[in-house]
C-alpha cells in the first residue's frame, strides 16, 4: 500500500483522499483551511455527498486518513501527491483561475528532496500540466526525479463515492517527453481497480487534460440541445418529453441527459465550458467552438423562460404576490448551489416584486450564504403555505412523490410549474391544479 498526499479537501479534494483510504492507502489531506479540517478530522464531511461521510469516519478512526495544514508534513509523509484543489472561473471573464492549482506546485516543490510523483486531479485548461512540470522540476531539491501527471476525474455529485470507487474509466496523461515512473505508481495505487477490469487509458498530457472539458462540453452540448428542442415543441404544441424518449432509443444519442428543464448549473458544466472556449482562442482554436457560445446562451434562456412562465401563472406581475421554490441545489442529491438555476430564479422573481418562499432538504444553508434576502423554509408545506404558484426547480425525490391534494389545501392558487418535467401532469390536473411543465 503506498503513503499519498491529497492538495485540498473540497469536494473532489476530501472524496479523493477518503476514497483512496478506503483502498487501504495512507493518506494525509492537506488544506489551509483550518475550520475545514477541524471538521474532517472529527469524520465530518463539510458538504453534502451520500455515502460519504461513512466512508471519511471509518478511515479516519482506523487511522488511515488524516489532514493537516502543513505542506512540510505532506512532503515527508508521502511521494505520491494529488492535487485535488478548485478551478473557478476568473472574475470578470471566461477564462479558468489557476492560482490555487500553481500555489500547489510552488509550495510543494521546494520541500521535495526524493523522487515524487505528482498526480493532477483537477479541471485545467490544456497545456497547464506540462508548465506545471517544468515549475516544479525547477523548484524541487529532486529536481529531474520529480514528474507530474494528469489523472482527470470524473465524479458526478451524488455519485461520487460510486464513481471514484467504480469508475467508467480512467485517464492517465504522462509527459511523453520524460519517461518516468508515473504510469507504474499509478497502476500501484489504482490496483484494486485495474482488477475489476476498468478501462484505464494512458496518453500524453494534453490529451489526458481535455478529456475532462471535451466531456463536459459535450454533456452540457447535449442539454442545450433538448432545451432548444422544448423552445420548438413549446411553439408547436409537441411534448418534449415523448421526442427524448423516441430519440433517446437511438443508442447513437441514448435518452441520459435529454431531459429539458431550467438547464444546468453547479461547480462545474458551466465554468469548464467557458473556459474551454477561452483556451481554444489562445491556443489559436477559437473557432471550433464557437457553438458553445450557443449552448450556454440557451442554457441561460431557461432561466429567463421560467421567470416569465411563472409571471404568467400569477397574472402578469409579480408586486404582491407569493411564490414558493421547491429546490435550491444545482441537482437533487447535493448540496451544491455554485451556479444553480433554480436559485438564480428565485432571486430574479425577487427583484421583480415576488415575495419567494425556498425550501430544499440540503441546500438551505448555503443558498442563504449567496441570496439572504429569500424566505428559507424547512418543509414543503411551510413553504406553500398561501402561495399563488408552486415551482419545482431541483428533481429531488420528496418532490416527485408529493400529494397534489394535500398540497391543494394548503396553496392559494393551484398553479403548479414543474421546471424539471418530474412530475405526472394528468395526476396534478385531476386534482383541480393547472400544471406547466417545459416543452409540453
Amino acid at each position: 500500500m503506498s503513503r499519498i498526499s491529497v492538495f485540498g479537501t473540497g469536494y473532489l479534494g476530501a472524496t479523493h483522499a477518503a476514497c483512496m483510504a478506503e483502498l487501504g492507502h495512507e493518506v494525509v489531506g492537506v488544506d489551509i483551511d483550518e475550520s475545514k479540517l477541524a471538521k474532517l478530522e472529527a469524520g465530518d464531511v463539510p458538504f453534502y455527498e451520500p455515502g460519504l461521510d461513512e466512508v471519511l469516519k471509518r478511515n479516519v478512526e482506523i487511522g488511515r486518513l488524516r489532514f493537516t495544514s502543513s505542506y512540510q508534513e505532506a512532503a515527508e509523509f508521502a511521494d505520491i501527491h494529488f492535487i485535488g484543489v478548485g478551478t473557478p472561473q476568473k472574475k470578470g471573464e471566461f477564462a479558468a483561475d489557476l492560482t490555487y492549482v500553481n500555489a500547489v506546485v510552488e509550495t510543494l516543490a521546494p520541500l521535495l528532496n526524493r523522487p515524487a510523483v505528482i498526480f493532477g486531479k483537477s479541471t485545467v485548461p490544456v497545456g497547464t500540466a506540462k508548465r506545471l512540470g517544468d515549475l516544479a522540476r525547477r523548484l524541487a531539491p529532486a529536481g529531474n526525479d520529480v514528474e507530474v501527471a494528469w489523472n482527470p476525474e470524473f465524479l458526478r455529485e451524488g455519485f461520487a463515492v460510486e464513481d471514484t470507487l467504480h469508475p467508467d474509466r480512467m485517464v492517465l496523461g504522462l509527459d511523453r517527453d520524460r519517461p518516468g515512473r508515473a504510469e507504474e505508481v499509478a497502476r500501484e495505487v489504482y490496483a484494486n481497480l485495474l482488477d475489476e477490469g476498468i478501462p484505464f487509458l494512458v496518453t500524453d498530457l494534453p490529451t489526458a487534460e481535455l478529456v475532462k472539458t471535451a466531456a463536459n462540453a459535450f454533456l452540457a452540448t447535449k442539454i442545450s440541445f433538448i432545451n432548444a428542442m422544448a423552445e420548438v415543441c413549446e411553439a408547436a404544441g409537441a411534448d418534449v418529453t415523448v421526442l427524448a424518449d423516441a430519440i433517446g432509443h437511438d443508442d447513437r444519442i441514448g435518452r441520459k441527459f435529454l431531459n429539458a428543464g431550467v438547464g444546468f448549473g453547479g461547480g462545474c458544466l458551466p465554468k469548464d465550458i467557458r473556459a474551454f472556449m477561452a483556451r481554444a482562442g489562445e491556443i489559436g482554436a477559437d473557432e471550433a467552438l464557437t457553438f458553445l457560445r450557443e449552448v450556454d446562451n440557451i442554457n441561460m434562456r431557461r432561466r429567463t423562460r421560467m421567470v416569465e412562465i411563472a409571471r404568467e401563472a400569477v397574472g402578469g406581475s409579480f408586486l404582491g404576490t407569493r411564490v414558493a421554490v421547491l429546490g435550491a441545489a444545482f441537482k437533487p442529491n447535493s448540496d451544491d448551489v455554485r451556479d444553480s438555476p433554480a436559485l438564480n430564479i428565485a432571486g430574479q422573481m425577487q427583484l421583480q416584486g415576488a415575495s419567494v418562499n425556498v425550501y430544499d432538504p440540503k441546500a438551505s444553508e448555503n443558498s442563504r450564504a449567496l441570496f439572504p434576502t429569500l424566505n428559507y423554509m424547512t418543509s414543503v408545506r411551510e413553504a406553500c403555505a398561501g402561495v399563488d404558484a408552486v415551482l419545482v426547480l431541483t428533481e429531488w425525490g420528496e418532490f416527485k412523490k408529493l400529494d397534489p391534494r394535500q398540497l391543494g389545501g394548503v396553496v392559494r392558487n393551484k398553479s403548479i410549474i414543474d421546471g424539471r418535467n418530474c412530475l405526472v401532469p394528468k395526476d396534478w390536473q385531476a386534482a383541480g391544479w393547472e400544471y406547466r411543465g417545459v416543452g409540453r
